[in-house]
């Protein structure tokens, strides 16, 4: 009994979850955000390598 009650006392699982879900959101944030940027400069890119080339 004292086994199991040490056992559901325990957080450490749950606080290396929160961490993990916290630097999964983080890293979303930052793919999101350097996917819209590239795609924008990209696209600025190619468009004046057009205009220089006409």
């Amino acid at each position: 009994m004292i086994v199991l009650r040490s056992f559901l006392a325990d957080e450490k699982g749950t606080t290396a979850i929160e961490y993990g879900l916290i630097a999964a959101g983080i890293a979303l944030a930052i793919i999101t955000v350097v996917t819209n940027t590239g795609s924008v400069l990209l696209s600025n890119k190619f468009d004046s390598i057009s205009a220089a080339t006409k």
